[in-house]
Formats: structure tokens, C-alpha cells, sequence
């Protein structure tokens, strides 16, 4: 009996959890690193902060992944560990946790309230499909500028996805990455020999408030992981089709992070562009079992957090280019069907166009992201271009007969 409960996976499913925390950890975990140490933390202090991390994203994604039974995918806060990389000078690692609270509290009463989920329903579907293309487009175009360092690796990687593709679809993604890694190992890229295996260990620190903190770090931290992070990815989810309520996982990934703050977790949030790696046909043709992909995804990150303390050596072992062009290739199909719904209603369309050409600009204004801004401008687009109905007419952007 308990074998009929427990979820069962084909490889590719297992594949796309894997490839989601890889490419999440590599491409970001050196701001992690960063942060850390501007808050004074030692070595110790940023084992914790992985074990922390790892534990709480592990856990919370597999806990609301088997309760809605669809891909909740969970990350840190990347933007969030920028800003802290960057303004946390002078602010001692105590007044730090404190923040870290604050912005979780601030979390879990937008998911109580349900404000944020009933704002984000308002988006139309297509500028929603933008806002997604914008933030995934460089992560496609990064296949081929990597190219320009790494041509016979990315080639060869591309070439065996085109290949998995044709012959074996489902594990077209999987092809790339075995590819990739026999190339990078018969190169001499691949140096797995100097990875160092070590457990960490939680580092409790108790938390103290100041109003200089909660005005400089806790309420832009809550500010730019939630427009950063959370909006693209709840759009990430309504994308794929996914109509899981946003408010309750808000609340319980920000009290998650209330609870392991004191242990060095600043900031757990909904993943977007790893996110649509479980998302997609190569994690598995069924929607409905996609979210095995997440569970997956949720064990590699319990098992980085318990070996938090070998992180660094193994981000070494890895070429950022096979990274950099497994995270693109992963993502093709993801970019093609965003663009696609972006643009099949003629009505939207400028909307759409817009508000994918902002935010795959880049743009930043007053420290919030471009994914922010693209649907501002798109909405606004919207609602100056739509045309409404004639009374008693046909509906608008048919003509009449």
C-alpha cells in the first residue's frame, strides 16, 4: 500500500528537478556567497546560510508541490541577496535576522490577505505570457553568445538536444547535459577532484530591530521579492496553466522563512525562470505529473543544504558555459509557447509586445526589476488600445459583415 502512495517519475522527470536546482544554485549562489560576507558572516556562518536555505526551499517545495499536486517551485531571493551584497555594510548580522523577519512577516500578511493573488489575477493572459518571455528571452539568447568562448561545447550540447528532440523528446534535455559533461570532462573543464565534502552546521544568531534597518534592508528586501521574484513567478504558474491559490503558498513560504532566518534564510520565494524547467514537455508530456519534477527539485536542495559546506568547491567543478547553455536549451520550449500566446490575439498584441520588449530590456528604476515594469507598461498599453464593443455590434476586433 504505501508503495501505490508513494509518487513514482520516469528519468526526465527527475532530470528537470535536478537540472532546475543546478542551474538555480550555480547562477546565483556566488551573491549568496557575497551577501554573507558583507554582513560579517565567516565560513561557518555561510555554511548555515546554505543549510538554511537549502532546508527550507527543499522542504517547503516538496510540502506544496504534494498538496496542490502541481510544480511549486521554490527558490532564495537572488535580487534579494544583491541588495544585501550591496547595502549591507555596517549592519552587524544580529540586525540583519531581524530584517529577515520583518520581510517574512510582511510575506505571510500578503498571503493571509489575499491581496497580492487578487492583483496579479487581473493581468491578461497574453501580457502574462510576455512577462514571462521578457524575463526567459536572455537565458535562450545566452546558448549562443556562449558560444563565442565555448563553441564546440555549446554546439555539441545543442546538437544532441536537436537530435534527443527527433528521436527520444522526452529526454532531449537530458541528452544536452550528458553531452556537455562528457565534453567538458575529456577537455579538462570538468574538475570534479577537487570537490570537498563536508556536512554544515546551523549557526544560530537571535535577531534585534532598528529603524534603520527595517527602512534600508527589511521593506526593500519584502519589496524586491515579491516584484522580482514572487510576480514572475505566480505568472510562471498561470502560464503553464496552473491555477494553484498564490495566497496560502505565500504564507507558508514566509513563515518558512521566519523560521530559519535566525539560521541565516533572508529570503524564500516562488522560482520563475528555474520554475519552467519542471513546467515544460521534458519534465513530462502530463501536465498533472509535472509536479514530480518539483519534489525532485525539493530533495536536491535538502541534500545542498545538509552538504552546504561543499557548495563552493563544487560551483567550482562546472563550467559556467555548460551551465549557462543547459539552463538556455531547457527553456526553448518555454520561450517559444510564451511568445506564442503572447501574440495570438490580435486585440493585445501591442500590450503584449510591449510589455515583452520592457522587460526583456533589463530596465531598473528605483531598485525594481524590469518584470515590474513590463507589466506596468503593458497594462497601461492595454488599457489605452483595447476597444471596447459597439453596443449591439460584433465583439471588438472582429468586422462586421
Amino acid at each position: 500500500m504505501l508503495r501505490r502512495r508513494l509518487p513514482t517519475a520516469p528519468v526526465s522527470t527527475l532530470v528537470a528537478g535536478g537540472i532546475t536546482t543546478l542551474v538555480g544554485v550555480v547562477s546565483s549562489a556566488a551573491i549568496v556567497f557575497q551577501a554573507a560576507r558583507a554582513l560579517g558572516a565567516g565560513p561557518a556562518e555561510i555554511g548555515s546560510w546554505i543549510l538554511a536555505l537549502g532546508a527550507g526551499i527543499g522542504v517547503t517545495s516538496i510540502a506544496l508541490s504534494l498538496r496542490y499536486r502541481v510544480p511549486v517551485v521554490l527558490a532564495w531571493s537572488t535580487p534579494g541577496a544583491a541588495l544585501l551584497a550591496t547595502s549591507g555594510q555596517g549592519v552587524s548580522m544580529s540586525e540583519a535576522v531581524g530584517a529577515f523577519l520583518l520581510a517574512a512577516a510582511l510575506t505571510v500578511v500578503v498571503g493571509l490577505t489575499g491581496w497580492f493573488e487578487r492583483a496579479v489575477d487581473l493581468i491578461p493572459g497574453s501580457i502574462a505570457a510576455a512577462l514571462l518571455g521578457g524575463v526567459l528571452l536572455q537565458f535562450g539568447i545566452g546558448v549562443f553568445t556562449t558560444m563565442q568562448d565555448e563553441f564546440w561545447l555549446v554546439a555539441a550540447m545543442l546538437a544532441g538536444y536537436l537530435l534527443g528532440k527527433r528521436l527520444l523528446p522526452r529526454y532531449a534535455v537530458l541528452i544536452a547535459l550528458v553531452v556537455g559533461v562528457a565534453l567538458a570532462a575529456a577537455q579538462g573543464s570538468l574538475r570534479l577532484s577537487g570537490v570537498d565534502i563536508a556536512l554544515a552546521s546551523p549557526v544560530w544568531v537571535w535577531p534585534s530591530w532598528s529603524p534603520h534597518t527595517a527602512i534600508s534592508v527589511a521593506i526593500p528586501l519584502f519589496v524586491i521579492t515579491m516584484t522580482s521574484q514572487n510576480l514572475p513567478g505566480v505568472v510562471t504558474l498561470r502560464t503553464h496553466g496552473y491555477s494553484t491559490p498564490v495566497s496560502p503558498v505565500l504564507s507558508w513560504t514566509g513563515a518558512a522563512n521566519a523560521v530559519l532566518a535566525p539560521l541565516g534564510c533572508f529570503g524564500i520565494n516562488l522560482a520563475a525562470i528555474t520554475a519552467a524547467l519542471c513546467m515544460g514537455r521534458d519534465a513530462h508530456e502530463d501536465p498533472a505529473q509535472r509536479y514530480k519534477a518539483s519534489i525532485a527539485s525539493g530533495v536536491c536542495y535538502v541534500l545542498l543544504g545538509i552538504f552546504g559546506a561543499t557548495l563552493g568547491s563544487l560551483l567550482a567543478a562546472f563550467p559556467l558555459a555548460l551551465v549557462t547553455a543547459l539552463a538556455g536549451i531547457g527553456l526553448l520550449d518555454t520561450i517559444g509557447g510564451s511568445l506564442a500566446k503572447a501574440t495570438e490575439d490580435a486585440d493585445s498584441r501591442t500590450a503584449a509586445l510591449i510589455a515583452f520588449l520592457v522587460t526583456a530590456s533589463g530596465l531598473t528604476l528605483f531598485g525594481i526589476a524590469s518584470v515590474f515594469w513590463g507589466l506596468l507598461a503593458g497594462v497601461a498599453t492595454h488599457l489605452v488600445t483595447r476597444r471596447p464593443a459597439a453596443v449591439g455590434g460584433p465583439p471588438a476586433g472582429v468586422p462586421p459583415t
